[in-house]
């Protein structure tokens, strides 16, 4: 454990500011602050050593306080057993993939994809670019102009030239049907092969991934997609270079682009699925409206909310096999490398990201 007074400093999609600010820093005797992003955390960190070194003027901001909640509002909660369905629409056409089973690609150039890099989630999440907050020196627009965009021009250019990317995707379309909360995946021969639980909110739309499938009474059989995309294990041997000779800002540039880009390809892979499925028809025209999901079906991630558990991360390697793209899976379900994302593609037009913890 840590000895009382040394300053910590958290940060991760499961805390938030309150959390730690507030919760944890009453239960530690010392230092507690909260880093969005790796960014703040270096900022942190040269205050904290400022501070140590004396240095005038040198101060951690102060701490976050939580805001005052509104009053509770009583909502019907399901019971601990029972699936009580939503009313998710169970007559929905079922699309006829191109394959049954599964397919490797590799070589999958940086220009096919590129074009599906979240910008703001890259300058803003990942490198921390933002206005400051005196409201005095450059605009967030003129940051990215002038430091945002020729810094990912000048990175893609030196991915490319270096041949750092190794871009694959294994993905595949399986039949299947729900019960209550599962959803079964079927072999050819129409037996069970797998099956995933997924969580159903207990209030709310009473939300469950299962739902947006064909009921198994109904007799028929639906779809599902799987993927596995990575960008390659050199991109982040180059980051773990750069991290050992404690080029900690170029190496927390290109980590964050090289997430980023993981997405992108995800991104990519999934509209080729939907066009494959023949449900991208009313697809956005720009990226916003790709970004804020504004299509038919749905790419859902392991981990996430809607399907939390980390472990169906085996049944999913255990059907694509993406050891042959590179991508193995530990211990601890993460995907080597990093730069790696898996998900369930969900055909169903009402498919939507929830949180199975509450309402919709």
């Amino acid at each position: 454990g840590l000895a009382a007074g040394y300053p910590v400093i958290l940060g991760g999609a499961a805390l938030t500011r309150a959390y730690v600010e507030q919760d944890l820093h009453e239960i530690y005797d010392g230092e507690v602050r909260y880093a969005r992003d790796a960014f703040e955390g270096l900022r942190l960190m040269d205050a904290l050593i400022g501070i140590k070194r004396g240095a005038p003027g040198a101060q951690l901001p102060g701490l976050k306080q939580r805001r005052v909640r509104a009053a509770a509002v009583e909502i019907e909660e399901l019971p601990e057993t029972g699936h009580v369905r939503s009313e998710v629409a169970t007559d929905v056409p079922v699309p006829a993939p191109p394959f049954w089973g599964t397919r490797v690609v590799k070589g999958i150039q940086l220009k096919e994809y590129a074009s599906w890099l979240d910008e703001g989630a890259l300058f803003k999440g990942q490198w921390g670019l933002k206005q400051a907050r005196t409201g005095e020196g450059p605009t967030y627009e003129e940051l990215l102009e002038t430091e945002g965009r020729p810094r990912l021009r000048g990175l893609l250019d030196r991915l490319q030239t270096e041949n750092l990317l190794e871009a694959a995707v294994v993905h595949g379309y399986f039949p299947c049907v729900s019960k209550d909360d599962d959803l079964i995946l079927l072999d050819e021969a129409g037996n069970e092969r797998t099956r995933f639980t997924f969580p159903r909110q207990r209030r709310g739309r009473r939300l469950c991934l299962a739902d947006f499938f064909r009921p198994e009474e109904s007799g028929e059989t639906d779809v599902v997609g799987l993927q596995v995309v990575t960008v390659g294990s050199r991109i982040g041997e180059e980051t773990a270079r750069l991290f050992e000779a404690d080029a900690y800002r170029d190496y927390l540039e290109l980590h964050g682009l090289s997430v980023q880009l993981a997405e992108a390809l995800a991104e990519y892979w999934h509209a080729r699925v939907r066009t494959e499925l023949g449900i991208a028809a009313d697809d956005p025209r720009s990226l916003d409206g790709m970004l804020r999901t504004e299509y038919q079906g749905c790419r859902y991630s392991l981990g996430y909310p809607a399907c939390p558990d980390l472990a169906d991360r085996a049944k999913i390697a255990h059907l694509l096999r993406p050891q042959r793209i590179g991508v193995h899976l530990s211990e601890e379900f993460q995907l080597h490398p990093e730069q790696s994302t898996d998900a369930l593609v969900v055909h169903h037009p009402e498919a939507n990201y929830f949180n199975a913890g509450g309402r919709a």
